[in-house]
């Protein structure tokens, strides 16, 4: 389910040195941007190359309108965002405008690095229908039980409210960030025949006797 996040909380400017530390707080809670391959992420159907890269910025920077994704043609876009680690997925804002090409749903895939349009159109791990909302202040929430080791995220959004295109100015993640382990190889030697003179004397049988 969406969540609604208004930083005026109905107070008026009097509560603007709050409103500023709300928005602090999110910002330090939506700094998941930071921890995606940003070089091999891609955006099908974008209609200029690389403008899906530009959705993933600070989330002070969401209401910035200069840089956006717009399909090319129809109304779908594909996100296939790959990550420095792992995430543990608990939040996810999509700012659009104001208008019919605002995406109307959502479907979320994880761990299924390139996927194409023909994959998406499967099930999803899960789906969201989406409100308007042209100042990034709606969240929704995926299942944490189900998102909570993800090394890439694919997003899917297969329609909008009715028109041709659909545009996106934001997207952004909230959650937890564990960096990635590689272990090395690790080369060990093993006797292919135990040396009675390199071992104790007394050995011990099964059943704890000692063998002289």
């Amino acid at each position: 389910m969406p969540h609604g996040h208004s930083h005026d909380h109905g107070r008026g400017c009097s509560h603007e040195a709050t409103d500023v530390d709300n928005a602090l707080e999110m910002g330090i809670e939506y700094s998941l941007y930071t921890k995606i391959d940003i070089e091999n992420t891609e955006c099908l159907n974008e209609e200029t190359d690389g403008s899906g890269k530009t959705v993933f910025k600070p989330y002070e920077k969401r209401l910035d309108s200069s840089k956006f994704v717009q399909s090319d043609g129809d109304e779908e876009l594909l996100f296939n965002v790959p990550f420095t680690g792992n995430i543990k997925l608990k939040g996810i804002i999509i700012r659009g405008s104001n208008d019919n090409t605002h995406p109307n749903r959502l479907k979320l895939f994880k761990n299924r690095p390139k996927m194409t349009f023909d994959d998406a159109r499967g099930k999803a791990d899960q789906e969201f229908e989406l409100t308007r909302d042209c100042r990034g202040e709606v969240e929704y929430s995926p299942k944490v039980v189900t998102f909570s080791s993800v090394h890439h995220l694919s997003l899917y959004f297969p329609s909008n409210y009715g028109d041709d295109v659909t545009r996106i100015y934001y997207i952004g993640f909230r959650g937890e960030f564990t960096e990635a382990h590689f272990h090395g190889v690790t080369i060990c030697n093993y006797e292919s025949r135990a040396n009675i003179s390199d071992h104790k004397e007394k050995t011990f049988d099964g059943v704890g006797r000692a063998i002289q």
